[in-house]
């Protein structure tokens, strides 16, 4: 039996708890929670009329609403708030409620007080869907139990009576879902730390900060994953009280996960084990080759090298990760929709031997396009952009022909929506063709994630 679960489910009953946000990682919290009985209150900006879908499958349960443009005046008289990952916790409504006695927390900080398994959790600014997706493949393959959640998968907090303290939790947490974080994971992965998220963060260090809490309260039992190829991830040593682990594309640690001779090699305690050929992983690009790293090093504690060889050799994509969709006339189509910063779109476009048309944009996080526009002289045929940081994009890339006095045949194009992006990529290809969609900017201008901007994107080709 879960003591902690049940104590849990008896406080709260008598609790008055809000919950913010009710997208559609929410709705199984939402769920959950009114099934044990608890007097709830669910919150959003959106009216009846945006959340039609996701009300309907709430129907017939005992839960209150606040919605619109004020919902937040209503967050009084709670004990217990969720709050939804994406809102900082000092907005105004949180801290007097706060003032006023409410315990302000989130699913996944109430699922990590409860979990009673070994819980595995990937943070970075790059790959850490992917990493994740592989740690959880990868133990699956060795035979353990797992659950995946966090960013992916389902809010976990809703199966806790089904976990065991045998299985093996898999997550991949955010600087939202760790900004205020106060526990850490026994296995703790941190991919790379590049600029993202400054138009929620109120500095690049307050986003660092906010990573390193995926370690912090670490004990000398637990392991700590860092990319040794990037300076601040590997600085993260420094702050940790875990027992370290490495992984590098580039040169041969002393703990952890490296190449050699085209061979993933991994080391503890000075001894050696080979793990599998580089060649054998069919998921394109260095950056998957880290992400393998990545996972090698933070899993083989708990399976052998087989395991890790076997997903090598099976998995071949993840969903909106350079996602081939289908050829239509000789031109092919990607769904890279997951490239939600430049540094993230730059990786995916590395993975690609040819020129592309490439459609990008969407909302301005404060990021820097510099770099970026200066690969795309190098990768990109023609350029259509969309969304709020359009012109940003368009900028760097004109300074980037400027200054190398490449991509002069280049031609940028703006939209003002993805429908018509598409339409307009299709009318420049020709046979031979790749247009990828890679936006190097988040997807909330125009959608409600990633995903649904993806699944768009497919939709639209799929139909063409």
């Amino acid at each position: 039996m879960n003591r902690k679960l049940e104590r849990f489910k008896r406080a709260i009953k008598n609790k008055k708890v809000a919950v913010i946000g009710i997208g559609i990682s929410n709705t199984p919290l939402i769920r959950y929670l009114s099934e044990l009985g608890v007097d709830i209150t669910a919150f959003d900006r959106s009216d009846k009329k945006e959340l039609e879908d996701i009300l309907e499958k709430l129907r017939g349960l005992d839960i209150k609403f606040s919605l619109g443009e004020k919902y937040l005046d209503n967050l009084k008289g709670f004990d217990i708030i969720f709050k939804t990952p994406g809102m900082r916790y000092d907005v105004p409504e949180l801290i007097r409620a706060k003032e006023e006695g409410a315990n302000v927390t989130s699913e996944m900080e109430v699922f990590f007080e409860l979990c009673p398994a070994q819980i595995f959790a990937v943070t970075g600014s790059d790959g850490k869907t992917t990493t994740t997706t592989l740690i959880h493949s990868i133990l699956k393959a060795g035979g353990h139990k797992c659950w995946l959640g966090g960013n992916i998968g389902i809010p976990l907090l809703s199966s806790i009576d089904e976990i065991q303290p045998s299985d093996k939790v898999v997550l991949e947490l955010s600087s939202f879902q760790l900004h205020t974080m106060q526990q850490s994971p026994h296995i703790a992965v941190i991919t790379n730390i590049t600029p993202n998220h400054l138009d929620v963060h109120k500095s690049f260090d307050e986003y660092v900060d906010a990573k390193k809490n995926i370690f912090r309260s670490q004990t000398d039992n637990d392991i700590l994953v860092l990319n040794f190829d990037n300076e601040i991830a590997k600085k993260c040593a420094n702050d940790a009280k875990s027992n370290v682990r490495y992984f590098s594309r580039t040169s041969e640690v002393k703990e952890g996960a490296f190449i050699r001779d085209d061979r993933i090699i991994f080391k503890k305690d000075g001894k050696e084990t080979e793990v599998l050929f580089i060649d054998d992983i069919l998921l394109p690009g260095v950056h998957n080759q880290e992400n393998y790293l990545a996972a090698t090093a933070a899993v083989m504690d708990y399976v052998n090298p087989d395991s890790i060889a076997q997903i090598a050799s099976e998995l071949n994509g993840v969903e909106h990760r350079m996602e081939f969709v289908r050829e239509h006339k000789g031109v092919k189509y990607y769904n890279d929709s997951i490239g939600s910063s430049p540094t993230r779109t730059m990786a995916g476009l590395n993975t690609l031997e040819q020129k592309v048309i490439l459609i990008a944009g969407g909302k301005d996080k404060n990021l820097d396009y510099t770099e970026l526009g200066l690969l795309i002289v190098e990768k990109v045929k023609h350029l259509v952009l969309i969304g709020q940081t359009a012109s940003k994009i368009e900028q760097a890339t004109l300074q980037a022909i400027t200054k190398t006095g490449k991509g002069r045949g280049i031609q940028i194009l703006k939209s003002d929506a993805l429908p018509e992006a598409v339409y307009k990529a299709t009318s420049k290809a020709e046979v031979g063709d790749i247009v990828v969609l890679s936006p190097a900017s988040s997807s909330f201008d125009m959608f409600k994630n990633f995903e649904e901007r993806g699944n768009l994107f497919k939709r639209i080709v799929n139909e063409m």
